[in-house]
């Protein structure tokens, strides 16, 4: 718990392992978008703080590297990720607008090569 609360404090730290972690995983994890998603409206500087903080601690669970099923394992590794990500998306569904579900689709559209966040 408190490797999430430093996470989500350092927003330089969790911009380059989101995209270091993504990149890794390509299009392994079905719930990219939503993720992509997430990150944008959370980097959003006219989001709300309660819901850049809500979804910073979904993003951080992605992150970190300890969490509640191994990420390696087949099939079941990003169930724990997907299932903290879609109640953090749950709870602030408002604050992610098309907007930045446009940019998330256009950022994985491209990003299946490239190395830097667009």
């Amino acid at each position: 718990m408190d490797a999430m609360r430093g996470a989500t404090r350092d927003d330089a730290a969790v911009r380059r392992d989101f995209w270091t972690k993504l990149k890794r995983l390509g299009g392994r994890i079905p719930f990219a978008e939503d993720l992509v998603a997430a990150y944008y409206c959370a980097m959003d500087p006219t989001t709300p703080n309660r819901v850049r903080l809500i979804l910073m601690g979904a993003i951080a669970y992605f992150i970190l590297p300890a969490d509640a099923v191994a990420d390696f394992l087949p099939l079941l590794g990003f169930a724990d990720d997907a299932a903290v990500l879609a109640a953090a998306v749950t709870q602030v569904a408002g604050s992610i607008t098309p907007a930045h579900r446009a940019r998330a689709r256009a950022t994985l559209d491209i990003k299946t090569s490239a190395a830097e966040p667009l």
